[in-house]
């Protein structure tokens, strides 16, 4: 059986944390989606199209990886699309008791047969948040590292 996995968030923007549990789920699913969450309550620094372009640009390497985005429910995305697996990231224990919840609710939403996976993300990049990244660089602070070359140039204008 084929294994459709999707990881899903705001990537506002995307950061090397990210970028380490996308490559490791390419390696671990036949296919994978970065799903990019479109909130319109939420204040974003990109657009939903500028973060889609940035992240395609980052993962173009990754042949079977896909970006597409979604509002609403995340069980809703993932039932109609007929993903198998959910991934999601953890970088310490604060991100996992927010996470478990949301897995259990979404284990009653979602069809049968799909899976919540949660991957620590390399300790090199446990530290990094988006929100961290964007405030040190309205800052002026140096984010090489933190975020793809690709968002770098984009995060410095």
């Amino acid at each position: 059986m084929k294994t459709k996995a999707l990881y899903s968030g705001s990537f506002d923007p995307l950061t090397m944390g990210h970028m380490n549990i996308i490559e490791r789920v390419a390696k671990l699913y036949d296919e994978v989606t970065v799903g990019v969450i479109d909130n319109p309550q939420k204040k974003t620094m990109f657009s939903l199209s500028e973060r889609e372009d940035m992240i395609k640009e980052a993962l173009a390497g990754l042949h079977n990886v896909r970006v597409d985005h979604f509002s609403g429910l995340l069980a809703d995305f993932v039932n109609d699309g007929g993903y198998n697996v959910v991934v999601r990231g953890l970088r310490g224990t604060t991100d996992f008791d927010y996470e478990i919840q949301m897995a259990q609710m979404n284990a009653r939403l979602f069809n049968e047969k799909v899976e919540t996976v949660f991957l620590m993300t390399d300790p090199r990049y446990s530290f990094i948040s988006s929100t961290m990244v964007k405030e040190v660089s309205s800052l002026g602070g140096d984010i090489k590292g933190l975020v793809p070359d690709e968002i770098l140039g984009r995060m410095s204008k």
